[in-house]
């Protein structure tokens, strides 16, 4: 399939796509047979990948992260234990974050709370 139609299956523009490829993420193959033009041509496992990129981002991976975390997957370099831990890890990571919003939603309430008594 051309990128518009990987495009339209997973929800991810052409130029998101452009840069997933850029990244390394994904790779599209040339169709040798066809001399006039240079289109990249996507399979199953485009899609799949993009899907896998789309969640992780989704839930706070780095492009980086996602990235090492593909290549030791489909490559079968980790094992259940390592997958586990790296997940565990990114689960205090999101919360460490969220402490930091906490911290901050306080301490911008304070402000408001100042501003509205007019104490600044």
């Amino acid at each position: 399939m051309l990128i518009n139609e990987l495009s339209k299956r997973t929800g991810i523009t052409a130029h998101t796509i452009r840069f997933y490829e850029k990244s390394g993420l994904i790779k599209g193959k040339r169709d040798e047979s066809i001399k006039s033009n240079k289109y990249f041509h996507y399979d199953e496992e485009a899609v799949e990948k993009l899907e896998l990129v789309r969640d992780a981002k989704s839930v706070g991976f780095t492009i980086s992260e996602i990235g090492q975390l593909m290549d030791a997957w489909y490559n079968n370099k980790m094992t259940v234990s390592e997958k586990l831990a790296v997940l565990d890890e990114k689960l205090l990571s999101i919360d460490e974050r969220i402490k930091q919003l906490k911290q901050m939603k306080k301490m911008i309430s304070q402000f408001k709370k100042d501003v509205d008594e007019e104490d600044c």
